[in-house]
């Protein structure tokens, strides 16, 4: 009774949060491919929520139209993630992956960039001068608590004063300024629209050591993030040897998994991660920084100098996770109970 009552609060909450212009659409390409009536595909939908703790858009999204119930059994969706970070990075101690300069202050070992908030901007103290000094002339700003790269804007610093960058930020309500983080050529001649990034998964094991469930590489197309949601594709690696061995896909199901990427014409399948056991190597470390949080994704960025940590997901994204592999993970969560 109280996983039906849960989930059905779920329910109420995704029909909140829906993009009905997305769901519409997508719900008409499967109706017509299927076959199916409007009120068969409803009832598809409402009674996989409840019976896999699965969101309204992870229905299209995980592509459950084409699967069995066995194969949707296996699946990680939005219900069920949530109830797992839950447990792994509690309420009272995530703030400092929610927040861009909390983060940045927790893990600054592993922050490679420049950075500084409104209120140094407004004290003109040296963290401001370093991010106006930094050897890209480029600055980034952004919301410190903002999502998915959305109302990210970039400036030229030498157009531009420290005061009138203040004010500006203040008019946008952004509160965070930071370097503009140049990555490394050899993935720059793969996409050069956005900052790349790779994206580990991280848990901490019962025994206190790093588990890495996963890598993904992330790769904007004609976008200045690199997030699925802003339809970008992403690619699975093979943890040993940082190749990419798989097809770079979308969410979006309207659009068909990629070889190449679709802008520079660049092989996808055995393109090599630069510096990869560096990446393996730090991503362990700073897992190991602040334990409290035990599940997280990182959104690393790969420089000349290294990888420098761009973000911590407390909520890490179950669809970057699964769709790149096409195979529900559930039963890796299942091991950290």
């Amino acid at each position: 009774m109280i996983t039906i009552i849960n989930r059905t609060k779920y329910l109420g909450y995704y029909f909140k949060q829906l993009d009905w212009s997305t769901f519409q659409r997508f719900f008409k390409r499967i109706q017509e491919e299927k076959g199916m009536s409007s009120v068969s595909l409803w009832f598809d939908i409402i009674s996989s929520v409840y019976r896999y703790n699965i969101g309204l858009m992870d229905f299209f999204t995980f592509r459950f139209y084409t699967k069995s119930h066995e194969e949707r059994s296996k699946w990680v969706g939005t219900g069920l993630k949530y109830e797992f970070d839950l447990k792994m990075n509690p309420i009272h101690t995530r703030s400092i992956l929610e927040n861009k300069l909390e983060f940045y202050e927790a893990y600054a070992p592993f922050i490679r960039h420049t950075y500084c908030s409104i209120a140094d901007l407004e004290k003109e103290n040296e963290k401001a001068a370093l991010v106006f000094t930094n050897p890209t002339g480029k600055i980034v700003i952004k919301d410190a608590s903002g999502q998915c790269g959305w109302d990210v804007e970039v400036v030229q610093a030498k157009d531009i004063s420290i005061a009138d960058l203040r004010n500006y930020m203040a008019s946008k309500k952004f509160d965070l300024a930071e370097e503009f983080v140049q990555q490394h050529s050899v993935i720059q001649s793969l996409s050069s629209s956005g900052l790349n990034t790779v994206r580990m998964m991280t848990i901490i094991n019962n025994d206190g050591g790093v588990d890495i469930l996963g890598a993904r590489m992330r790769i904007s197309v004609n976008s200045h993030v690199d997030n699925l949601a802003s339809g970008n594709i992403a690619c699975p690696i093979d943890l040993e040897t940082g190749e990419i061995v798989g097809k770079g896909v979308y969410s979006d199901i309207t659009k068909a998994s990629v070889t190449h990427h679709p802008v520079t014409g660049v092989s996808l399948l055995g393109f090599q991660i630069p510096m990869w056991q560096e990446i393996i190597e730090t991503t362990k470390k700073i897992a190991l920084h602040h334990p409290e949080n035990r599940g997280v994704g990182w959104d690393v960025a790969i420089t000349e100098n290294g990888p420098d940590f761009i973000e911590g997901n407390h909520n890490w994204c179950k669809i970057l996770w699964q769709i790149p592999v096409d195979q529900g993970l559930k039963s890796v969560l299942e091991k950290y109970k």
